[in-house]
């Protein structure tokens, strides 16, 4: 049984509205067209407008001030649409001409005109951004953070069964919401796939293809056999090249600790090995992804055992200005052997704080353990 909708005025109402004939063209005016919500916005700003001049000129400069058509320029910046803010401006500045020849120029000082030409270039910006997103108010914004928060949940590593741990710490250049370097995984069943792609650049430059190839490489993630080789075939395809895209694949055995590392370009994988008490660097090595059309990686397969780990990180963590990379290895695994006392979990974000000092970029550590 379906209800029928409400009414937004009653019958009695209704039906002597539309006896008046002046009010049927009208409210078929408002309500015509696809742009009709700018439209009548615009009218109801420009008739604010309008009116505060009028009774700013009029009554009193003190309870009508023209400085309240500054938040009415920033509403048609938020909502209307480039051409309809020029319109509104337009009437913004009619006002004040208005009250400039009644009151005396005198009552529209250069800082109040200040005031207005500023709020007048940032509507007007606003309104061009807007219009090349297709989206009206805050919701450009409503959209990226949406964006953000799904980047930040598609980082987080799937719930592993017990006698496994794990931490993820992503900390991004500037302190930005967004950055290059992020993580896409997947478990099914015993078997979990993860990545660790590094974008090149840093902070939001790098954070907008980063968006765009998380949702790529997410997809591919356990849909194909060969993820770096099916990853590296999208990224030759582009058209654009837009700098540089690195990434480590690991694929490893929940049941039994087998595991399978394959590079493209990334800093190597190093391993725990609580055996013999040292971390060992992994040999899996390939190119670049998107410079070659056919890609070849190098595979290092092992098995992690009671008290072993895997640490993957980003090139932001070991790189320094003047420095070579290979003295940041160096130091990382320095700074990595405090994590067996302390323990993996709680010395993750203090081992990428120490690294990561002295300089600004995107940095990525994500830790795999048997206790």
């Amino acid at each position: 049984m379906s209800s029928r909708p409400v009414p937004l005025l009653p019958p009695a109402l209704r039906a002597f509205l539309v006896r008046i004939p002046f009010l049927v063209p009208v409210v078929r005016f408002l309500r015509r067209g696809p742009l009709a919500r700018d439209r009548n916005l615009l009218i109801t700003l420009i008739v604010f407008t309008l009116a505060l001049g009028g009774l700013a000129a009029r009554v009193s400069m003190e309870w009508f001030s023209p400085a309240l058509m500054i938040p009415i320029t920033l509403v048609g910046g938020l909502q209307l649409r480039p051409v309809s803010l020029a319109k509104l401006l337009c009437a913004v500045a009619v006002s004040l001409v208005h009250v400039a020849v009644v009151r005396g120029v005198g009552h529209i000082g250069p800082g109040l005109l200040a005031a207005f030409a500023f709020t007048a270039v940032l509507a007007m910006l606003m309104a061009r951004t807007r219009g090349k997103l297709g989206v009206q108010g805050l919701r450009g914004d409503a959209m990226l953070l949406e964006l953000r928060d799904r980047l930040k949940n598609q980082s987080d590593l799937p719930a592993l069964p017990k006698g496994w741990g794990s931490k993820v710490v992503l900390k991004q250049a500037g302190g930005s919401s967004f950055g290059g370097d992020f993580l896409v995984s997947i478990r099914e069943g015993d078997m979990l796939e993860l990545a660790l792609v590094d974008v090149s650049g840093k902070g939001v430059d790098a954070g907008t293809r980063a968006l765009l190839l998380s949702g790529t490489f997410g997809g591919l993630l356990g849909s194909v056999a060969d993820f770096l080789p099916a990853c590296n075939a999208y990224l030759h395809r582009q058209r654009e090249s837009e700098g540089f895209v690195t990434a480590v694949h690991v694929r490893l055995n929940l049941a039994t600790g087998e595991y399978a590392i394959t590079s493209a370009g990334h800093p190597p994988v190093v391993k725990f090995e609580a055996g013999a008490g040292t971390w060992r660097v992994s040999t899996a090595k390939g190119v670049v992804l998107g410079v070659v059309p056919d890609l070849h990686c190098e595979t290092d397969q092992g098995m992690l055992r009671k008290g072993d780990a895997l640490m993957l990180y980003t090139d932001g963590l070991i790189e320094q200005p003047g420095r070579d990379i290979d003295a940041g290895l160096d130091r990382l695994l320095g700074e990595a052997e405090r994590l067996v006392p302390s323990g993996f979990r709680d010395g993750a974000r203090n081992l990428v704080t120490s690294m990561s000092a002295g300089h600004n970029d995107d940095c990525a550590l994500i830790l795999i353990w048997r206790p």
